[in-house]
């Protein structure tokens, strides 16, 4: 299999009609001024030195904004640069991000001409009062209509939700997951919300407005998410925002995070989570008191099966007084496992 490689060129703010209570597209991208052709050339140059892989698989990835929304001369400039990429062999695909009510035939169209194979929409909910509330300027009407027109023109569908809005509650996002497996994604992307400074956000919370989700229960309701969306075979692409020197510890000075359910490593406590769970279930299923369970992952899965800090061995050894022995297999697909009880109590006790 092909590895994987995105360069990702962050247009901040161009195109957005509105602000959206949570976003500071600059803070969060950590791009500070407009992006130019002359720019992203630039990146794009530096990235493909970088990538030593061959048989690379690379996609150039235009995020951070409302790209389809941004003057179309702009579109053009950047999407012309990015296809001269894909014409001479030295980058797959093009992919790009935008609002669900900045697409229509034209448009597509245009994406259409210069190769981009993914369309990514910033969809946060399906609840047109919780959009309405943080200020998004479209309805789920409009995500619907984007999404099939997206499909339909033979783009891969992403999406991008959060969870923690204001005034959204866990039945909300469960629900929004729900409505956007209908629209048939090929991935999404899931973000706790976190506050950031110089947002409407940020006064809300500073007047006590609004209240942050605590990290334990982000990493419940994601859990549930990321196991609704795999069941449906979608593929979760993110699951929290990367780590920047921006995006960091709202403790450090540098930080733009002032408060939220911030973790450097949000995604493994999720998946990691998902595999104790997984564990725990297996042990509750035996009529014996199990004392060593032994579990076969591939490689890229051994990480998440221990956890952060060890947290799975720790909690595993805490709650039940089971120890946790890992192997590795390659010959498992990733995601799956062999899970085997190798000792018992009685086993243990004739010893």
């Amino acid at each position: 299999m092909k590895k994987q490689y995105i360069i990702p060129i962050f247009v901040p703010h161009l195109g957005c009609p509105n602000d959206c209570i949570f976003c500071n597209q600059k803070s969060i991208s950590g791009q500070k001024k407009n992006m130019t052709k002359e720019e992203a050339k630039k990146i794009i140059d530096d990235y493909l030195k970088n990538i030593k892989n061959e048989d690379a698989q690379i996609e150039i990835a235009f995020f951070g904004g409302s790209f389809t929304a941004i003057e179309v001369e702009k579109q053009e400039e950047l999407l012309e640069l990015a296809y001269e990429y894909v014409k001479n062999g030295q980058v797959e695909s093009i992919r790009i991000s935008t609002r669900p009510d900045a697409i229509d035939k034209e448009t597509l169209k245009r994406l259409k001409k210069y190769k981009v194979k993914t369309i990514e929409l910033g969809v946060q909910s399906a609840n047109n009062y919780i959009l309405k509330r943080s200020n998004r300027g479209h309805t789920f009407e409009d995500v619907k209509k984007a999404s099939k027109l997206i499909r339909r023109n033979g783009f891969l569908l992403g999406h991008q939700m959060m969870v923690g809005l204001p005034e959204s509650t866990k039945i909300d996002e469960i629900n929004t997951a729900k409505a956007l497996i209908k629209l048939k994604p090929k991935m999404v992307r899931i973000y706790p919300v976190l506050v950031i400074k110089n947002t409407k956000l940020e006064e809300e919370y500073k007047e006590g407005k609004y209240e942050p989700l605590p990290l334990v229960q982000a990493v419940e309701t994601c859990k549930e998410l990321v196991e609704m969306f795999v069941k449906k075979k979608v593929d979760v692409i993110r699951v929290g925002l990367q780590n920047t020197d921006e995006i960091t510890n709202p403790e450090e000075k540098t930080s733009e995070v002032v408060a939220g359910p911030y973790h450097p490593a949000f995604r493994q406590l999720v998946e990691s989570s998902l595999w104790y769970d997984a564990i725990v279930a297996r042990i509750k299923k035996l009529n014996v008191k199990v004392k060593e369970v032994e579990v076969t992952v591939n490689p890229a899965d051994s990480n998440n099966v221990i956890g952060h800090k060890k947290e799975n061995v720790i909690k595993l050894k805490d709650t039940y007084d089971v120890d946790l022995i890992l192997k590795q297999d390659e010959n498992i697909k990733q995601g799956k496992s062999k899970i085997e009880i190798t000792k018992t109590y009685h086993d243990f006790l004739e010893e």
